[in-house]
């Protein structure tokens, strides 16, 4: 069958297949429109773990989500298409968390790892697994985009879209990040991992054609970030989740917040979305939840915003989703997924569907 074909018998009313892609949907990667590549690695978390299974949760969760959104109602006749994990990365995940374990432990008790061989052997080694993960990643996004394709990332720990934003770098030569974070992840080689999670930022910041990186619900920083900021030149503007909170209690509304926060941002943009940007209660299992954040909704209408405003969203990511007892954590990760996937595809010009207005009186 050709993709109108497929559409036309598939019902988007019904639970979605299980055994079909990303959100039940009946598409291959031909068929689709977006790609999500699922990037299932967390070596250097020092905190709570289960990121790595991020992917698989958002993935499970996915189908239950009814595909009428009211936004984009016909975003699914799109196709959004998870590939596959970079080949054994799941499993060099696991080898390499367990061998940084000893590390992070040492450095916490105050120990020297360069003092100690192995340790030191083994960081180094932890390093280029690192580095063949972002490799990796640069690879697989580089083949889509090549392909047409639009194309984002689900993590994964936040040390995941690296390679992604490298990619992006190769095809745009002038972007900003909006960043989306309880963190600022502008720690230089944070434990000695160069490629740590909460060094991310930092190393985008090495990549001549990212310009700016906005960042949002910013609550838990280290001196050295403040210092990486200050000496940013312009490139990191923080908006603090303090800052935020303060100006609405003296009356300035989420919608002038955000149109300053679109404007301070270059004409094409990444959003990076670490889930722990949020309130704790919607991502209660993420490793490094922290007091305050944002709603659901203030992102969502934030992201709605930098959509009809004129600037080009290039793709985004969504790591730090870690699964729980009663899987909340995967659900609110693939309503939010899906939701981003409809504010890029519209903003790039594709056909999601007329919002749906419903009577109020």
């Amino acid at each position: 069958m050709n993709k109108q074909q497929i559409i036309e018998s598939f019902d988007p009313s019904q639970p979605g297949l299980a055994d079909a892609t990303i959100f039940g949907l009946p598409f291959s990667a031909d068929d689709s429109e977006i790609i999500v590549i699922p990037v299932p690695w967390e070596v250097t978390v020092s905190y709570g773990a289960g990121a790595s299974k991020g992917p698989e949760t958002v993935l499970e969760a996915s189908y239950q989500v009814d595909l009428n959104h009211q936004d984009f109602p016909e975003l699914w006749k799109l196709g959004i298409y998870l590939d596959q994990y970079p080949p054994k990365l799941k499993r060099k995940s696991k080898k390499f968390k367990k061998m940084a374990q000893p590390i992070i432990e040492c450095l916490e008790e105050g120990g020297d790892v360069g003092k100690n061989a192995e340790l030191r052997e083994n960081l180094n080694k932890i390093n280029d697994a690192c580095a063949n993960m972002v490799d990796a990643v640069k690879e697989q996004t580089t083949n889509w985009l090549n392909k047409g394709k639009k194309v984002v990332l689900l993590g994964g720990d936040h040390s995941t879209p690296l390679g992604y934003y490298q990619a992006l770098a190769s095809k745009y030569d002038n972007f900003g990040i909006l960043h989306l974070d309880a963190h600022m992840d502008l720690r230089i080689a944070y434990e000695g991992f160069t490629f740590s999670h909460a060094s991310v930022m930092y190393n985008a910041l090495q990549i001549p054609e990212i310009s700016k990186i906005v960042q949002v619900g910013i609550r838990d920083f280290c001196e050295q970030e403040v210092e990486v900021v200050n000496e940013s030149n312009g490139r990191v503007l923080v908006n603090t989740d303090a800052d935020l909170k303060t100006e609405s209690f003296e009356g300035k509304t989420w919608a002038e917040q955000c149109d300053a926060i679109i404007e301070s941002l270059p004409q094409k943009v990444c959003i990076s979305f670490d889930i722990d940007g949020m309130y704790p209660w919607y991502c209660p299992n993420t490793g490094t939840p922290v007091p305050g954040g944002f709603s659901f909704e203030q992102a969502t209408y934030l992201f709605n915003k930098l959509a009809e405003s004129g600037k080009e969203i290039i793709g985004f990511d969504l790591v730090e989703v870690a699964p729980g007892k009663d899987d909340w954590d995967g659900n609110v990760g693939a309503r939010m997924l899906f939701h981003m996937c409809g504010v890029l595809a519209k903003n790039n010009g594709l056909n999601t569907g007329t919002k749906i207005n419903f009577p109020r009186k």
